[in-house]
């Protein structure tokens, strides 16, 4: 028989109707750092951090928190991010600095989560629940990458810093949670005053952009 994994009871989107104003909504933006990019596997999450973005505007309430990884941090990756093991030792494991995640997430309110390449943020969050048998109702996601797409459409995947200059927004302290996820927040909120001068201006053209730049990309 198999086993089924527990869901987290963490409420972590609100479901506003598609026609709202994109102006109206909050996002959580957020950002993870690990050991490596083998999650699947033996590396693990160190940081996770992430900012509130509302009426189109980057908020000063934040969340970041480092996770011990309960292994080694390579030297490659302490040097890229400055993430040692003295910051880690201390920190708390991967369930309750989840949590910690989810109930930040709670009391913001939003309606969808927002990454720069997102996918493997939310597969990090997942391989660390399924360790402790697990799981979470992944909420409405966006990425950057899709509406960069949509917006200045490119063969390329860039850098998040490279994006950044192209739009002309801040770039915080890089490869760190909460630096990226301030990087990344500054870039979206600007993306959504592009799409709006287009003509793009509610949840439901978000969400269609998403979708439309997935297509695109199977082809």
């Amino acid at each position: 028989m198999f086993w089924k994994r527990k869901k987290l009871p963490h409420g972590l989107a609100v479901d506003p109707p598609l026609n709202t104003p994109i102006r109206q909504l909050a996002f959580t933006v957020f950002d993870t750092e690990t050991t490596g990019f083998a999650v699947g596997a033996g590396d693990r999450l160190i940081e996770v951090a992430a900012v509130h973005v509302e009426g189109l505007e980057v908020t000063d309430f934040t969340f970041q928190t480092y996770v011990n990884p309960e292994r080694n941090i390579p030297a490659e990756i302490e040097e890229l991010t400055g993430i040692s093991e003295d910051k880690v030792k201390n920190a708390p494991a991967s369930l309750p600095a989840i949590e910690s995640f989810f109930r930040f997430v709670e009391q913001s309110g939003s309606a969808a989560w927002v990454g720069h390449y997102s996918s493997f943020d939310v597969t990090v969050l997942k391989k660390e629940l399924q360790r402790y048998q697990f799981s979470f109702n992944v909420p409405l996601l966006f990425d950057t990458l899709d509406l960069i797409g949509y917006i200045s459409p490119s063969k390329d995947m860039r850098d998040l810093e490279v994006y950044a200059k192209q739009f002309g927004t801040y770039i915080y302290e890089r490869h760190q949670a909460l630096g990226d996820a301030l990087t990344t927040a500054h870039l979206f909120c600007e993306l959504l005053r592009h799409l709006e001068a287009r003509g793009k201006t509610t949840l439901a053209d978000l969400i269609d952009i998403s979708s439309m730049t997935n297509r695109a990309l199977l082809f």
